[in-house]
């Protein structure tokens, strides 16, 4: 799946995170490439994390999308100031 949680809200990402655990413990790959957090956290997943370094296997709590995501709802003005002309 190629971003599949673009036309999802949060709740039905939360369905496809239980979705992708069932399959995943019925024996099927699933390979999804995301940007969110919500499907990055899926019970079981092998996170590979792809930049400009390449790819490496890491976890949830140490990918960059997680990090910029947490400081983001931590002070939204952060990001959000770069977008005024004041």
């Amino acid at each position: 799946m190629d971003e599949p949680e673009a036309a999802l809200s949060f709740t039905s990402c939360l369905r496809l995170v239980g979705l992708m655990r069932q399959l995943g413990e019925s024996g099927a790959q699933v390979v999804c490439a995301t940007n969110s957090p919500i499907l990055a956290a899926t019970p079981g997943a092998d996170v590979i994390e792809i930049g400009e370094q390449g790819f490496h296997r890491t976890t949830w709590d140490k990918l960059e999308l997680v990090d910029h995501w947490r400081r983001y709802l931590h002070d939204p003005n952060f990001y959000l100031r770069h977008l005024s002309d004041s």
